[in-house]
């Protein structure tokens, strides 16, 4: 069995101006979660972030969101992993992708960034052995538009989509905790779906 997760770290950018955007899906995510378990986030300047404190869980765990704004995640994930001496293995990064459609989510473990800045730098940062949820947010109409892509804002029924996939990967965190990695990779990818959203 792999090591329980100590740390959840949601990517996103802070400020009104990104909150509603795609590439705060993890933000979204971390919310949600957090929500769900009574915890809420406060800001941790040493950290650069805002940090929430899960408990009665299976064991304990963080969450995390980074104010650095994306390009510059590594930093604050670093600080406070070296501060609660938490190992890469115990570490659950959430963040956008724009490979999948809205309505797909998905576990991995390691590997490179696929173009994702945030997990790009936090790999420079800690290493890539961490696992990764990576929830759906369509591609760009076209290549030279990728960054305007992901900073704006869903349509509803993209929004409903990826709120969905967010719904069936909170359900296999109780696993995560665990360390059942294997386990809730196969139980979220058997409900995983490929639907398409209409509109833009």
């Amino acid at each position: 069995m792999a090591s329980a997760l100590q740390l959840v770290v949601g990517l996103g950018n802070p400020g009104s101006k990104y909150a509603e955007t795609r590439h705060n899906a993890g933000f979204w995510f971390v919310d949600r979660w957090a929500a769900a378990h009574g915890a809420r986030f406060s800001r941790e300047s040493r950290f650069e972030a805002e940090a929430a404190r899960l408990d009665g869980l299976p064991g304990s765990c963080w969450a995390l969101k980074p104010l650095t704004y994306m390009n510059d995640s590594g930093r604050a994930v670093a600080r406070f992993m070296n501060y609660y001496g938490i190992a890469a293995g115990s570490l659950l990064v959430v963040h956008d992708e724009v490979d999948f459609p809205p309505g797909v989510v998905r576990l991995k473990r390691g590997g490179g960034h696929g173009g994702h800045n945030g997990v790009a730098d936090i790999i420079s940062a800690v290493g890539p052995e961490f696992l990764r949820i990576r929830i759906g947010v369509g591609k760009a109409p076209s290549r030279d538009r990728g960054i305007d892509h992901v900073l704006t804002r869903p349509s509803a029924a993209e929004r409903n989509l990826i709120d969905e996939a967010m719904t069936r990967a909170l359900d296999v965190m109780p696993l995560l905790l665990a360390g059942e990695v294997q386990k809730a990779m196969t139980a979220l990818h058997t409900e995983d779906r490929q639907p398409q959203a209409g509109g833009r």
